[in-house]
């Protein structure tokens, strides 16, 4: 590792604990233009199944403590986005077989089926890593052109939550919109998995401190606003 290397991961560990916290009603100052996508909060990436991450798993209550401060607010566009795989997913041969079609692994968490207002979020079943692809998400978009301020929570940090993201960000891009997507770190993360454990089970390694500070630099940097949180 170079110096420069070192350098940059130092400036880079200190970009994110410097990450602002915001009001809400300061980052989002009209809540009926705001939206918030949850992606794959769900069991099979939080409790159950060979995916599921204690990591994952933290993040479902500052994620459910921001829906409740966002609907008594007035933000009522909440999207969910999730796994729901066919049993024969072609994405199987990157991924083990997980969040099934019709099992408890692609199930919404509780902590979210609990809150007054789920009935009136949208769910959207998706068969990749991509939100936007064949999942109802453009339709949804179309009949909500007024939202201009997309907050995008949820996992992991640098597959499904980094191609929403991005996906929305670039769209607005080419479209020459004005769109803002927000992502508050506290509510976003991803898996670890060691050299040592990727070595035994033959799969790949994934140091979850490094990839979701890298995913969140990047995403800063084509960008998206990236805060500490939202309060």
């Amino acid at each position: 590792m170079t110096i420069y290397h070192r350098h940059f991961l130092l400036y880079l560990k200190q970009w994110v604990e410097d990450l602002p916290p915001v009001l809400l009603s300061e980052i989002c100052p009209s809540p009926k233009r705001t939206a918030i996508i949850s992606v794959d909060v769900i069991n099979g990436f939080c409790t159950e199944g060979s995916l599921s991450s204690p990591r994952v798993q933290k993040i479902v209550k500052p994620i459910t403590q921001l829906f409740n401060r966002a609907w008594e607010y007035g933000i009522n566009n909440i999207v969910l986005t999730q796994d729901t795989h066919e049993p024969d997913a072609v994405e199987f041969g990157s991924f083990p077989p997980h969040c099934v079609r019709g099992t408890i692994e692609a199930e919404t968490v509780p902590e979210f089926k609990e809150l007054p207002f789920f009935s009136q979020m949208t769910v959207l079943e998706k068969n990749s890593i991509h939100s936007g692809i064949n999942t109802g998400l453009y339709e949804w978009m179309a009949e909500h052109q007024d939202v201009a301020d997309y907050i995008v929570v949820g996992d992991c940090t640098d597959l499904c939550v980094y191609q929403l993201a991005m996906h929305l960000r670039l769209d607005a891009n080419a479209r020459q919109q004005n769109r803002r997507v927000i992502i508050p770190a506290d509510c976003v993360d991803t898996y670890d998995m060691s050299v040592s454990t990727a070595a035994k089970i033959g799969a790949m390694p994934h140091d979850a401190e490094l990839l979701h500070a890298v995913f969140l630099y990047h995403m800063a940097l084509n960008g998206i606003v990236i805060v500490k949180s939202i309060q």
